[in-house]
C-alpha cells in the first residue's frame, strides 16, 4: 500500500499488532529492545550528521526550547523543527513516503492513534532511551521500543475572568450548553488538531453526540489548534473555551492574563503525545541522540517547567502551584479507538458543526 493512499481504517486492519500502543501486556515488555545508552561513538556519529529534522505538533515555542536545550549539550548539530497540527502532520508525513521522500528524522504527536498507524506500516525504528527504560511505566512505552510518551496533558474549560463572574463560570462541559453562553464560546476542530481529535471521541464516548448538537446550536466560534481557544479568551475574543489545552490557560495565567482554568466535574479528556525515530531517518544517530535527550530528565524538566505540561518520567516534578496529573479527574484515553472511528468523527464533527 503506497502512503498517499494511506487511510486511517487501512492501518487499524493489523489490530492485533497496533493493540500494543500505550498498553502493552507486562510479558511484551519484557521482550522489548534494551537500553539504549548515548555513547561517545553516537556523539560523533550524530555531530558528523550535523543536523537533526523534527516534525512536532507541540506550539512551536515549546519545541523550540527544547532544541536549545539539545544545541547547548550538544554544540555542533541543529535542530530543524517543523511544525504543524497532528492531523496534518499524519497526512504529509503518508504523501512523503508513498512520494520515497525521507525528509524526517524524529515525529512528534499530539494524536496518539498516528502511533498505531505507523507501527502498522513499519516506519518506527526502535530505540530506547536509557530513561525510559529505567524510569517509564509501561502504558507509556511501546513494548516493540518504538515510541513513548514525550509529554501529557488535558483538555479543559476555561474562561475569562473580565468577562464572566465566578459564580458563573462554568464547572464544566454540561454547564456550557445553558443558553447563556450563545455566542460566547470557542473551541478547536479535530480536522487540525490531534489534541482535539482525541478530545472529541472521549467526551462523544462518555457524554455522547448530542452534547455536541446541542454545543453548536450556541453559535460556537471555531478554531484550529487546541492552543487557539485559550489565547481568544485571553485576548477576550469570547468569554468561555469548550475545549483546548490546559497548559497554554496556565501560563496565560501566571503571566497575568484575566483567565482562569476548569476541570471539567466530568472529567478532562486526556492526552498523550508520544515521540520516535523514523526508521528511513536521513540524520539516524542525531536522531537517537535527540530521543535520548528529550527523555532524560533533563528534556523532561523542561517540558513540563516552561509548558506547564505533564512528564511519565518519575523523577520530573510539576512547578510550585501548578496542578499534579494526579490532582485532576481525567477521562479514559483509547487512541487505537481512536485510530478506528477518526474518519467517522471528523465527519460527523463537520457535519453537526458545519465547518
Amino acid at each position: 500500500m503506497t502512503g498517499h493512499k494511506l487511510s486511517r481504517r487501512h492501518v487499524v486492519a493489523g489490530g492485533a499488532v497496533a493493540a500494543g500502543l500505550l498498553a502493552t501486556p507486562a510479558k511484551v515488555l519484557s521482550q522489548a529492545p534494551a537500553a539504549d545508552v548515548v555513547t561517545p561513538a553516537l556523539i560523533a556519529a550524530a555531530r558528523k550528521e550535523g543536523r537533526v529534522v523534527w516534525y512536532a505538533a507541540m506550539d512551536l515555542p515549546v519545541s523550540q526550547q527544547v532544541a536549545k536545550g539539545f544545541e547547548a549539550k550538544y554544540p555542533g548539530i541543529s535542530v530543524r523543527i517543523e511544525r504543524t497540527g497532528s492531523e496534518r502532520q499524519f497526512q504529509r508525513l503518508a504523501q512523503e513516503v508513498g512520494s520515497k521522500i525521507y525528509a524526517c528524522d524524529i515525529i512528534n504527536a499530539s494524536d496518539a492513534a498516528h502511533f498505531v498507524a505507523w507501527k502498522r506500516n513499519g516506519w518506527l525504528a526502535p530505540y530506547v532511551p536509557e530513561d525510559v527504560a529505567k524510569f517509564f511505566p509501561g502504558e507509556h512505552r511501546d513494548g516493540d521500543g518504538l515510541f513513548a510518551s514525550s509529554r501529557i496533558y488535558v483538555v479543559a474549560v476555561a474562561y475569562n475572568t473580565s468577562m464572566v463572574k465566578p459564580e458563573d463560570a462554568p464547572k464544566g462541559f454540561m454547564d456550557l450548553l445553558h443558553p447563556k453562553w450563545m455566542s460566547r464560546l470557542v473551541k478547536a476542530h479535530p480536522s487540525y488538531s490531534g489534541t482535539i481529535m482525541t478530545s472529541t471521541y472521549q467526551v462523544a464516548r462518555d457524554l455522547g453526540w448530542d452534547y455536541f448538537e446541542k454545543l453548536a446550536k450556541l453559535k460556537v466560534m471555531q478554531v484550529q489548534s487546541s492552543v487557539d481557544p485559550p489565547n481568544k479568551i485571553a485576548l477576550g475574543e469570547r468569554a468561555a473555551m469548550a475545549d483546548g489545552n490546559d497548559f497554554n490557560v496556565i501560563l496565560h495565567k501566571e503571566q497575568g492574563r484575566p483567565v482562569e482554568i476548569v476541570y471539567p466535574v466530568e472529567g478532562a479528556p486526556l492526552i498523550v503525545c508520544p515521540n520516535a525515530v523514523l526508521k528511513a531517518a536521513p540524520n539516524p544517530n542525531a536522531a537517537r541522540l535527540f530521543q535520548s535527550f528529550l527523555f532524560s530528565q533533563e528534556g523532561q524538566q523542561t517540558l513540563c517547567d516552561f509548558a506547564a505540561q505533564h512528564s511519565a518520567h518519575p523523577q520530573v516534578k510539576p512547578k510550585p502551584g501548578r496542578p499534579a496529573l494526579s490532582d485532576i479527574k481525567v477521562m479514559k484515553d483509547d487512541p487505537v479507538a481512536v485510530e478506528s472511528q477518526a474518519v467517522e468523527i471528523k465527519a460527523r464533527y463537520q457535519k453537526i458543526f458545519g465547518v
